[in-house]
């Protein structure tokens, strides 16, 4: 008798194990990276922003919402893309990349800080989902002329290094051409002379 029941213990605890087996988790689990692209960060220059959204779930995430609030109206200018952007659907276990181009106006050490990110895990779900991107972190915006002197390959410099040496090569030149071609001329005319004689 207590075999019996022990046996149909473990068939049911089969059955329910296998039943929860076949219930799947179906919804959306979403990791969200923030990347700055740009090796230097420039005042006046474009900085390339990177915002890749992974659908690690196993269901579609719906109405994904990415807002970055880490870049100040006063400090940076959008040149590209939407820093505000609205993606429908993502379905599971895909990713989704977003790219925006920034141009600050001043320089000096800024803190790029993580986007907000908002979705819906599943289509049952009535209250959204909140998350946040990983956090670049604190870069150095340089100065657009520091950057000129380091970086430029400074045509203007090295034509005016050109045409100051100029002087310094060319009438040693002109020196030695005068000379070579006088006392050319004045072997050739021995030649001559030993030759009639």
């Amino acid at each position: 008798m207590y075999s019996l029941k022990l046996v149909i213990f473990a068939f049911a605890t089969f059955l329910v194990s296998c039943s929860s087996l076949e219930e799947e988790d179906t919804t959306a689990r979403l990791l969200i990276s923030k990347h700055i692209l740009n090796k230097y960060l420039v005042q006046d220059m474009d900085i390339v922003i990177k915002y890749t959204i992974y659908n690690v779930g196993n269901g579609p995430a719906q109405e994904v919402v990415i807002n970055d609030e880490s870049f100040p109206e006063d400090s940076f200018n959008v040149a590209g893309g939407k820093l505000n952007v609205r993606i429908d659907r993502i379905p599971p276990q895909t990713n989704v990349s977003h790219i925006v181009v920034v141009r600050p106006t001043k320089f000096g050490a800024f803190n790029f800080s993580s986007a907000n990110v908002q979705y819906k895990p599943s289509d049952s779900a009535t209250e959204p989902q909140y998350a946040v991107s990983s956090e670049p972190g604190e870069g150095r915006i340089i100065n657009f002329r520091d950057y000129d002197k380091k970086f430029s390959p400074h045509v203007l410099d090295w034509t005016a290094f050109a045409i100051m040496t100029m002087p310094s090569i060319v009438i040693p030149f002109i020196l030695f051409w005068s000379s070579k071609t006088k006392y050319e001329g004045i072997a050739k005319q021995k030649r001559e002379k030993s030759k009639q004689e």
